[in-house]
């Protein structure tokens, strides 16, 4: 059984323009810089991003546990679908080892039901105390 774990603080998503120098606010527990040709992308905790700039706030991370071999297939497909199928919105993020999907802080209680109900295992989860498992 895969789990996830729910990230303790909020979160936020930034767009800057792509020439922008990478900003010293972008800090916390959880941070992604993303560079493209088209855009600076910056997700951290919310708290850290400066409350003049324009940012998409409210968003709660889970966390896929374990270390995945970057060949297997379907592992994001499989919990997007979920989600999509509970009409959750997500904003998915990789790295080497696992992957990670934000939602909205208010549609946080439903992506933990619809996980659940889907067999995932949700640890940390603050609607129903840490270390919960499926039902």
């Amino acid at each position: 059984m895969r789990h996830f774990r729910v990230l303790a603080d909020p979160l936020a998503i930034v767009r800057l323009e792509p020439a922008s120098p990478q900003p010293s606010w972008a800090t916390g527990q959880f941070v992604s810089v993303t560079r493209t040709e088209s855009e600076l992308s910056i997700v951290c905790d919310q708290s850290a991003v400066p409350q003049s700039l324009v940012a998409e706030r409210g968003w709660r991370g889970l966390q896929l546990e374990g270390t995945f071999d970057l060949d297997q297939t379907g592992i994001a497909a499989g919990f997007t679908g979920v989600l999509a199928a509970a009409e959750i919105a997500v904003f998915v993020l990789a790295t080497h080892d696992t992957d990670y999907v934000l939602v909205r802080e208010s549609r946080l209680p439903a992506a933990v039901t619809a996980l659940r109900n889907a067999g995932y295992g949700i640890r940390d989860d603050p609607s129903a105390g840490n270390d919960s498992s499926p039902r």
